[in-house]
């Protein structure tokens, strides 16, 4: 076990925790962040993706030692309010089927529209390859990301 100062949505916590625990389970079993969701556990499909210093990444397989000092952010830190542009166009096309994998969708959007704020298609397809949708709301998924790009 070792201690871990970690900034997660702004804010710093610390966790007593072996090295190599993956931050999806320090979030979720430490300090009660249960919106990053568990999926594959290999970083295939998208479910647990956060934001490390503003770039998408898979939780499952990131060891807590290895975010020290970055600042990490979830899809409970995205918007105080579920009002970024990214959420508040996942509801105008009524993305969600189960939910499941959309808050990895989110995050993976919301790093792609930071770093690309007016990105192609192809840029989409691109950056939202890997995270999978058990229900099949790609085409809702691509139009969502080109309203949000276009309400930044």
């Amino acid at each position: 076990m070792a201690t871990f100062n970690l900034t997660i949505n702004g804010t710093s916590k610390q966790v007593d925790v072996d090295p190599s625990t993956p931050v999806l389970w320090v979030l979720r079993d430490h300090l009660d962040l249960v919106g990053t969701k568990f999926g594959c556990g290999i970083a295939q499909c998208g479910a647990c993706t956060i934001h490390l210093d503003g770039n998408a990444v898979r939780s499952c397989q990131l060891p807590v030692s290895a975010a020290e000092g970055a600042s990490i952010t979830t899809i409970e830190g995205l918007s105080e309010n579920g009002d970024h542009p990214v959420q508040k166009a996942w509801m105008e096309h009524d993305v969600p089927q189960c939910g499941y994998c959309q808050a990895g969708q989110i995050m993976t959007a919301a790093a792609l529209l930071q770093q690309n704020p007016n990105p192609s298609e192809e840029d989409i397809e691109n950056a939202m390859n890997g995270n999978i949708c058990r229900c099949g709301t790609y085409l809702r998924i691509k139009a969502a990301v080109k309203t949000a790009a276009q309400n930044l």
